[in-house]
């Protein structure tokens, strides 16, 4: 019978509270300052402006979903785009609003203290544990840096503590009716890390395998009817597995959509990737014949776009009779790879057997394995090969524009077209659609980009040689005819006239989203990321120790600065937790080894929990940069410094109650509040350096360079 009156009861947690407020305090507060561009703000803010422009870019250091969460922040301020990032400390216009772009950033990071607060909580430690978790990661200055300017770790590792809270929420609730919404949740923050930058990937493996762990032991649960664990099994698996995969497909689906005018990256792709964008070479190649027939004029693109993107091309130029190192050559017309659009990149498919150089009536389009001649528009050269070493591949055949010199070299200009992507063997050459490969009949050399510079004689344009030595899946040896007209005219001063006014036919060419997606993934994947030094790169030992930092912003005039410096004692105190958990763990498996169980079983695993996701979080985010071959900065550990924070207030609290005596347990007490008490006055002290503000003299920013490694910079006034 219902009671009256209705009573509802609830619970505030002030402590979660209360960390909340001063985690929104030091990360919100006097947000627009400094008024001008940070550090790596000048790179993300490109992608910004770009995504508010909506035109197309290729990022090479991880997924869109940072970039995109970057810029609806950005659109949410009414910022048009038209910002020009050229440069670290120019100051933002009246027109930004320097407090959109970093806010969502800045609240990602405030609000990681609460959610250590409740993950350590789902470790099954105390309040206070969670209280001082909490704190450490409050008071931590590199943090609190970082999440206050237009930059992605803050949001990287909101979504990994979302992850793991939400999965140990759903593992410690299993009598829950709403325990799936959490392990739904949990998969979809491991897509949202990943999303954000791909080193989220490791610990989005790391909670695999955790998970991978509780279903192996429900599997063995034999108090759960077998109907029960297969559903267990088939949710978890979905929730964790088939959510993440689609959420990060999802991703690109809603980068593609947006991005679709032409831009600075569009050479980085294929010509059918290329036309399906608004602007660019949708513009050229729209109306063009799908078909490439006899008689066709053609552009080649070479598939590949190393070193840079470019077009089979030729010029009244011949090669050299004798090259530097004395080698003869063919002294036949010079056949280059040109990175820029231009006449001379024109080619006409002709019949061998006929003379005409016009398309016929209907046209009689080009098969996969018909052979033809390619005749240079402009100096009317077939494209030919022969057995003569290339220029600067001397393994390989040269490939020229024949000329007859009326000596004993015979025209060798024959090649079959072999469509890579055919689908039939009766396919024909599509303009765009088709990689074709072009076989040279008399040699089976294959046309290939070597990607080689050619000297002075050959206006460094790159080399194209024909190569019976290859590797099968290579994009050097594929080639696409991007720009194609029908040509009419049979004379050659008609016919160079004619390349300049191409005829247009109407023909739907879309290429649909799972191939965008796969060439983009492929793409970013495979691009070559500039390994190049910076003032402020660093190697991963030396974050451990903290031997470096980063100036992120100077003014102009003053000795106003921010550097992106660590909390000296809270960063000790987390290398001093990793070092006590494992000696400890050390010696409980070597006692456990031995026969003697010092700790309950729930203790124990308790224990090995604590280790598996801090410990394990801190080797997943930790130990991967050494293997890594990029340019490295200190900003980089932090993910792995949210574990180790993680780590040390719980294994106190472990140390406390199950080591120490009473005498002892008092000490601890004091250690743990003396340690607090020093994380906050570190804090304070290094508090200019991560706002900004106040202006400090020269003689007190020489205080603060604790270590001789740091680079703080001052003026003497």
């Amino acid at each position: 019978m219902l009671q009256l009156p209705p009573v509802v009861t609830f619970q505030v947690d002030l402590f979660l509270v209360l960390v909340t407020l001063l985690s929104l305090w030091t990360r919100l507060s006097n947000l627009g300052y400094p008024n001008a561009v940070v550090f790596d703000e000048v790179y993300y803010g490109q992608f910004v402006s770009l995504y508010t422009k909506r035109v197309f870019f290729v990022d090479d250091s991880g997924p869109p979903l940072g970039h995109m969460i970057l810029a609806f922040g950005a659109y949410m301020g009414g910022f048009d785009g038209n910002f020009v990032w050229d440069r670290i400390g120019a100051d933002y216009p009246s027109s930004v609003n320097v407090w959109s772009l970093r806010f969502l950033p800045a609240l990602s990071g405030a609000l990681c203290v609460p959610l250590v607060y409740l993950l350590t909580l789902e470790l099954k430690f105390s309040h206070l544990s969670a209280l001082g978790a909490s704190l450490l990661l409050l008071l931590e200055n590199s943090l609190i840096v970082q999440s206050r300017f237009m930059l992605l770790e803050s949001i990287l590792i909101f979504f990994m503590l979302l992850a793991f809270f939400s999965y140990l929420r759903f593992h410690n609730s299993a009598d829950s009716r709403s325990r799936f919404l959490w392990l739904l949740l949990s998969g979809a923050s491991c897509a949202a890390a990943v999303g954000v930058k791909y080193v989220g990937l490791f610990s989005y493996l790391l909670l695999l395998g955790v998970a991978f762990l509780h279903t192996w032991n429900l599997i063995g649960d034999r108090t759960i009817s077998h109907l029960s664990v297969c559903v267990e099994c088939v949710c978890r698996g979905v929730c964790v597995l088939v959510v993440p995969v689609l959420l990060y497909v999802f991703w690109f689906y809603v980068h593609l959509s947006l991005l679709n005018h032409s831009g600075p990256h569009d050479q980085l792709m294929s010509s059918a990737f290329q036309a399906s964008l608004e602007g660019g070479l949708s513009r050229i190649t729209q109306g063009q014949p799908l078909e490439v027939a006899y008689g066709s004029q053609v552009t080649l693109r070479s598939s590949s776009s190393q070193p840079i993107p470019c077009w089979l091309h030729s010029h009244k130029a011949n090669y050299p009779i004798r090259y530097e190192n004395g080698r003869g050559s063919s002294h036949q017309q010079q056949i280059t790879c040109y990175p820029f659009k231009d006449v001379n990149n024109w080619w006409i498919v002709k019949d061998p057997g006929r003379q005409e150089l016009v398309v016929s009536s209907p046209p009689r389009p080009v098969r996969h394995g018909d052979v033809i001649q390619l005749v240079h528009g402009m100096t009317s050269r077939f494209l030919s090969s022969h057995d003569v070493a290339a220029p600067m591949s001397p393994h390989a055949q040269e490939v020229s524009g024949y000329i007859d010199f009326n000596v004993s070299m015979a025209a060798q200009n024959l090649w079959r077209v072999v469509i890579s992507n055919r689908e039939a063997e009766s396919d024909s050459w599509k303009t765009i659609l088709s990689e074709v490969r072009l076989v040279h009949v008399n040699t089976t050399a294959v046309l290939r980009l070597s990607g080689v510079l050619l000297p002075d004689w050959g206006f460094h344009q790159l080399e194209v040689v024909a190569d019976k030595m290859f590797k099968s899946h290579s994009s050097s040896v594929e080639w696409t005819v991007e720009e194609h007209r029908y040509g009419t005219s049979q004379e050659q001063k008609e016919r160079e006239a004619e390349l300049h006014t191409p005829t247009h036919i109407d023909v739907d060419r879309k290429i649909s989203f799972w191939a965008k997606f796969l060439e983009l993934q492929l793409k970013m994947l495979t691009m070559k990321q500039e390994n190049s030094e910076h003032k402020y790169s660093s190697s991963p030992v030396e974050w451990i120790t903290m031997e470096t930092n980063i100036a992120y912003w100077l003014h102009s005039s003053t000795n106003a600065q921010i550097h992106l410096i660590g909390n000296p004692v809270s960063w000790g105190v987390a290398n001093l937790g990793l070092l006590a958990y494992q000696l400890l763990a050390a010696f409980y498996l070597m006692r456990r080894r031995r026969g003697f169980k010092d700790l309950p079983d729930g203790v124990w695993c308790q224990f090995v929990c604590l280790g598996c996701v801090c410990v394990g979080g801190w080797l997943v985010n930790f130990v991967p940069f050494f293997l890594m071959e990029k340019t490295l900065f200190l900003y980089h550990y932090l993910p792995a410094l949210c574990y180790l924070h993680l780590l040390s207030p719980a294994l106190l609290e472990h140390a406390h109650s199950h080591l120490l005596s009473v005498t002892h347990r008092h000490a601890l007490r004091l250690c743990a509040l003396a340690v607090l008490l020093s994380s906050f006055l570190s804090y304070r002290t290094f508090g200019p350096l991560t706002y900004g503000n106040p202006e400090l003299t020269a003689n007190q920013l020489q205080g603060l360079k604790w270590r001789a490694s740091w680079d703080i910079l001052y003026r003497h006034r």
